[in-house]
């Protein structure tokens, strides 16, 4: 007797064509490569130089109270200077990454007796860039899901070697923060942003500052070491400012995409990518 089965039918397609595309360009920008690659990248180093690079411990207590501060600090400031208007405009990324040099260089210039003035400057203008690119993909700034989604973008910095392909580091890190993020928004959503010394308030930025810290604990044990040479903080602002922003943007996406198709469905997507993106320990090719 022949078999007469029929072939098992090919199911639909998870996203249209412009959809997945544009998955597919969020995810390269949210997965390769990550900060510490690209301070290296920046300075000319390799990148274990640039792991390897440990502050002195109280320097290193200074920058997570200054970090913490800072983030404390920034948010109401980033979104208040934006305007709130509804209709989604192109972000104005160029003049935030200028503004970010400028105070890399002035507080490069007092070395780090500086960092406390300079960070939270630097911090603010990064959220305000987040926030800026967050409204040009159609998010809300005045909802509280959204104003912490700007938060979350400050704990990205593309995939390790430590990462299996079986969960990204993307949604690894909003995974982490997923119950901070919603009791942080019940809590504004009640309180407003007056009310942000709640106690789910600081659970969160605590938790934030403990990741964001890190990145800035690497920029700043480049800034301070003389093999760097012309290398400003300036130079490595800018590296850090547009890491953020190319991370806000593929974050973002993601999020219009889910609120368009469902968050599982865009997941599923974005890991049927996976085998299109080069292997996690792949160096970044040095910019000539």
């Amino acid at each position: 007797m022949s078999d007469t089965s029929l072939p098992a039918p090919v199911p639909p397609p998870l996203l249209d064509a412009d959809d997945l595309a544009a998955l597919r360009a969020a995810r390269t920008l949210l997965e390769n490569p990550g900060l510490a690659a690209q301070l290296a990248n920046a300075v000319g180093a390799p990148l274990e130089y640039v792991l390897a690079r440990r502050l002195p411990a109280a320097v290193s207590r200074l920058v997570d109270t200054a970090t913490r501060k800072a983030l404390d600090q920034s948010l109401r400031v980033a979104l208040a200077t934006l305007a709130r208007d509804a209709a989604p405009r192109p972000a104005r990324t160029r003049s935030h990454t200028f503004a970010a040099a400028a105070a890399g260089a002035a507080g490069g210039a007092f070395g780090m007796a500086g960092l406390a003035v300079e960070l939270p400057v630097t911090t603010t203008l990064i959220l305000r860039s987040i926030a800026d690119v967050a409204r040009s993909e159609g998010e809300a700034l005045d909802d509280p899901q959204a104003t912490f989604a700007c938060f979350e973008v400050l704990t990205m910095g593309g995939r390790g070697s430590a990462d299996d392909g079986s969960e990204s580091g993307y949604f690894a890190a909003r995974a982490l923060l997923a119950q901070q993020v919603a009791a942080a928004a019940q809590h504004v959503a009640a309180h407003g942003m007056a009310g942000q010394g709640g106690p789910a308030i600081v659970q969160l930025l605590a938790a934030i500052a403990s990741r964001f810290s890190v990145n800035v604990s690497q920029k700043l044990a480049l800034q301070v070491v003389p093999v760097v040479g012309a290398v400003t903080g300036a130079t490595l602002n800018t590296v850090f400012m547009r890491h953020f922003q190319r991370m806000a943007r593929g974050h973002f996406v993601v999020r219009r995409l889910e609120r368009r198709h469902g968050a599982d469905t865009v997941r599923r997507a974005y890991a049927s990518l996976a085998a299109e993106l080069p292997p996690p320990d792949a160096k970044p090719t040095r910019r000539r």
